[in-house]
């Protein structure tokens, strides 16, 4: 026992001002990351992450190139305080940075799909209107019975797009029918159904039209077999070479998240303690649920972080 994991957060974890404690500790990072990102993309992603305003954050090309650079100052900053992880894992959009630190792909590249991801998305949501939403207090079953008839009253898709944990299912598809399950999934005694901040209906079937160009992005992209243990919360398994791990990113599109998988299968390998390594706080609470017995550490602030570091050496040394 005694192995840590780093989880890196998805979409609907950005915030306004995430990353500047970070900065405030690290400055040169903004030359190492932010600087370069503006490069590449033509986007302040500095100012916006910092100042805002929200509504530019919650747009999926803007937000996930964003929530990604907030995670690599993360690791940056754990790693320049001695803490290594001895696995990763992403939720989702998270699956990127977990890449990244496993040594499967320059952050550069990483950027860039991720940019794509977003745009792609974007173009797909311009011409349906797309939701996604969390139901929490209802199992899976239930929650799947309740798309289907949500489909079946509307016309429209809404479908599983992840298991979070025990009673939380996420559904993404057309916001008419997520509408529709909202409402129902109250009747059935949801203790709570929130709309995520995703930007589009993400990993849902109406995503299928924008494969064929995002896998063409994949194939030109170069990945690498991973250093250190990579589990994915696509296929809620080990990723081992190059060529899962982009078979991974490519079904991500249309794929539910298996978040609960994951989480056993890094508790299974003998991980025991979860870095939230990047802006919010969601897969802690959501880790507690699937692992009662993991320790949790967060650093979406200066004082979290420094909690998590002191709390992981103090382990360390005690072993």
């Amino acid at each position: 026992m005694n192995r840590t994991a780093f989880v890196f957060p998805g979409q609907g974890s950005q915030h306004v001002g995430m990353g500047r404690h970070l900065l405030a500790q690290r400055p040169d990072l903004v030359q190492t990351y932010y600087r370069t990102a503006e490069d590449v993309l033509g986007v302040p992603l500095s100012r916006l992450s910092r100042h805002g305003p929200g509504r530019d954050l919650d747009d999926p090309a803007i937000s996930q190139p964003a929530v990604l650079l907030t995670s690599l100052l993360t690791l940056d900053v754990l790693r320049g305080r001695g803490v290594e992880p001895d696995a990763v894992a992403g939720h989702g959009l998270g699956e990127y940075a977990a890449l990244i630190a496993a040594g499967v792909v320059e952050w550069t590249d990483a950027l860039r799909l991720v940019r794509l991801r977003g745009e792609l998305v974007a173009t797909v949501d311009d011409q349906v209107r797309g939701a996604t939403a969390a139901v929490l207090g209802l199992d899976r079953r239930a929650v799947e019975r309740l798309c289907a008839q949500a489909a079946a009253d509307t016309g429209r898709t809404i479908e599983i797009a992840g298991d979070n944990g025990p009673g939380q299912t996420v559904v993404s598809g057309e916001a008419e029918a997520v509408t529709r399950l909202t409402r129902a999934a109250h009747a059935a005694g949801a203790v709570r159904v929130a709309r995520l901040k995703a930007g589009g209906p993400f990993h849902s079937s109406l995503l299928r039209g924008i494969e064929a160009e995002f896998t063409e992005a994949l194939i030109t992209t170069e990945f690498r077999d991973p250093r250190i243990p990579l589990i994915s919360s696509v296929t809620g398994a080990r990723v081992s070479t190059a060529a899962e791990a982009i078979a991974a990113l490519r079904s991500q599109l249309t794929s539910p998240v298996r978040w609960s998988e994951a989480v056993k299968v890094l508790a299974a390998t003998g991980v025991d303690r979860f870095v939230e390594a990047g802006p919010g706080l969601v897969l802690g609470g959501l880790i507690r649920r699937i692992a009662p017995h993991a320790r949790v550490h967060a650093t979406n602030s200066a004082r979290q972080l420094d909690l998590t570091v002191g709390a992981l050496a103090a382990a360390d040394s005690a072993v």
